[in-house]
């Protein structure tokens, strides 16, 4: 690209801080031009040269062409809205919206105005879940017959964090993203959920895909022997991979890809997968952890010379799921699709 696409982010929480300005900051073809938060807390930990706007308004009269909404779930839809209609392209943190009615809506909208929208499932390049990628497409496990998928903490004094929606939508967004990516769309809804507080903090969700896979879903706040991040199985083989990809790890240390370089998402021997095929299992060197990719991508499709990174055809799906989860959970059937 001949000019780096000025982009802004809306919201300075864990979520904008964290996963969203390192990224900007240090993306190809992205200039990272201002954040808008009008908290005063937040404007003092912006980074040197980072200007603080009032409004989405602000922001877009400053120049910006693209921008990021990383704030509480159930303000995504009105914010992605207001982007779009100030003519921005939109890039939206999980979960999309609420539920998959105003999913819909927003794509639509986006799509009516002619301008790119992105749902940020940073989680399809985790090193784990690229390295599954790799082994399903290689044939390496032949014709998968079951996705296992874990997103399980053991925190048994606090409640899932407001901002997520829950843990159905926040840790699921992310797990049936990434079991729709892998297998393929799904028929059939089952869903347990368990809350002590006002939201959810413990579910199990089951898909049964069209080709006949099934994914099995554990998001959780309060399980004290966590297992293993992913199981798939298939006719030939069977790939486990404990504990969770690195990079969250990495930007809560401090460290960025501004400062790692190539060394970013790296994951060391111990931390990889084995295959096995019976008892015994030989390690996987697990592919490089690539959160970094997301942004330079978007860019490039705002410049007309690409796709957006994740389609938000996709979350609309997604959402449609976790909408039947929900019900599935609340009847104890089973949902058709």
């Amino acid at each position: 690209m001949t000019e780096a696409v000025r982009f802004g982010l809306v919201g300075y929480g864990s979520g904008g801080r964290l996963f969203h300005a390192p990224f900007l900051a240090s993306a190809a073809g992205v200039a990272f031009a201002g954040v808008v938060t009008r908290s005063p807390e937040r404007r003092a930990e912006l980074p040197a040269g980072v200007p603080a706007f009032d409004t989405l308004a602000d922001l877009a009269a400053a120049g910006v062409e693209a921008v990021t909404v990383s704030t509480p779930a159930a303000t995504h839809a009105e914010l992605a809205h207001e982007a779009i209609r100030l003519g921005l392209a939109v890039v939206v943190d999980k979960p999309f919206t609420l539920d998959a009615p105003a999913a819909r809506a927003v794509t639509d909208a986006a799509a009516d105005a002619g301008v790119p929208l992105s749902v940020y499932q940073n989680r399809r390049w985790d090193a784990d879940f690229r390295t599954v990628r790799k082994l399903a497409g290689s044939g390496t496990l032949g014709e998968i017959r079951r996705f296992e998928s874990r997103f399980e903490r053991w925190a048994p004094d606090r409640e899932p964090p407001a901002a997520g929606g829950g843990t159905l939508l926040d840790f699921g967004a992310h797990l049936v993203d990434q079991a729709l990516l892998l297998c393929g769309p799904a028929e059939r809804v089952y869903a347990e959920m368990h809350g002590r507080g006002e939201r959810d903090d413990d579910v199990f969700v089951a898909l049964r895909h069209r080709d006949g896979a099934e994914s099995h879903l554990w998001g959780s706040w309060r399980q004290a022997a966590p297992g293993p991040r992913f199981r798939v199985t298939g006719t030939t083989g069977t790939y486990v991979v404990d504990g969770l990809d690195s990079q969250e790890a990495a930007l809560k240390a401090g460290r960025t890809p501004a400062m790692l370089g190539e060394r970013w998402g790296v994951e060391p021997e111990h931390a990889w997968g084995r295959l096995y095929r019976g008892a015994t299992g030989a390690p996987v060197r697990s592919e490089r952890g690539a959160w970094d990719l997301f942004y330079p991508a978007f860019a490039a499709a705002v410049r007309g010379q690409g796709p957006v990174p994740v389609d938000p055809h996709d979350s609309v799906r997604a959402m449609e799921i976790l909408d039947a989860a929900r019900t599935s959970a609340a009847t104890g059937e089973t949902v058709k699709l």
